[in-house]
């Protein structure tokens, strides 16, 4: 079985949540990612949810940026249409 690329997001609170990466996309120099809490696919269940995170480039460190979750309509509306496309052809099957 093919070994999934994992994002770990920490939140305000300090807590920390697996993230499993299904696509990438680069739109307008920024690096998206449609992800899924991997807690689903440990638990093998069916649905779940997915969420694009988008890569913020910390100027200060060439290694390491950070990731914030795509709240704005416009840019959801921009972005989510390249991530339906890119499923498609990769045969994932992928409920939003």
């Amino acid at each position: 079985m093919e070994e999934l690329e994992t994002i770990v997001i920490t939140f305000d609170d300090d807590t920390e949540e697996e993230m499993v990466v299904l696509e990438t996309t680069k739109l307008g120099g920024i690096q998206y990612y449609l992800v899924s809490p991997a807690a689903d696919f440990e638990n093998d269940e069916e649905e779940g949810e997915c969420f694009i995170l988008k890569e913020i480039i910390n100027e200060s460190d060439d290694e390491y940026g950070t990731y914030e979750f795509v709240e704005d309509e416009d840019e959801l509306n921009c972005v989510f249409p390249i991530f339906e496309e890119l499923l498609e052809e990769s045969d994932t099957e992928v409920e939003f």
